[in-house]
């Protein structure tokens, strides 16, 4: 794949591939004693009694993994992720301790800017565990600065 710099170098289909995490019991924890302090991330116990059946990660939590991951496979070369938005957030099965996450991105759609030197890019990124399974989705409508 050639090396992305500027909103022009990307294309339609293009794909990005994620390093892997591991999501620990106490990562889920952590995190929601802080952000999101429910029975279902706190305490195995509690957990069972909810629709999730034990102990899973935040949704915002989720959310944070990705946007780490999507920041460690640099979509956009040495730009930083900047966006106005996001689509099509969707949580779609529990991350559970030790689940093991990478992310997949795949650009959407392109649009480029008619009055500033950037564009619109949409990347529809797709958490998976280990078995396979897709566990978030988002596309964040990233602003990509063009070549001058």
């Amino acid at each position: 794949m050639a090396q992305v710099e500027w909103f022009d170098d990307l294309s339609i289909g293009m794909r990005f591939k994620s390093p892997e995490v591991t999501v620990t019991e106490a990562d889920i924890k952590r995190f929601a004693v802080e952000f999101d302090p429910q029975p279902m991330h706190l305490d195995h116990e509690a957990a069972k009694a909810t629709l999730f059946r034990g102990l899973a990660a935040s949704g915002w939590h989720t959310a944070a993994i990705a946007m780490n991951l999507a920041i460690q496979t640099r979509p956009f070369g040495p730009h930083p992720l900047i966006g106005a938005g996001v689509d099509g957030l969707r949580w779609t099965m529990p991350v559970r301790p030790n689940d093991r996450l990478h992310l997949v991105g795949e650009v959407m759609s392109l649009t480029p800017s008619r009055s500033k030197p950037q564009g619109i890019a949409l990347v529809k990124w797709t958490m998976f565990n280990q078995s396979g399974e897709e566990v978030y989705t988002f596309t964040p409508i990233a602003i990509v600065p063009r070549r001058e």
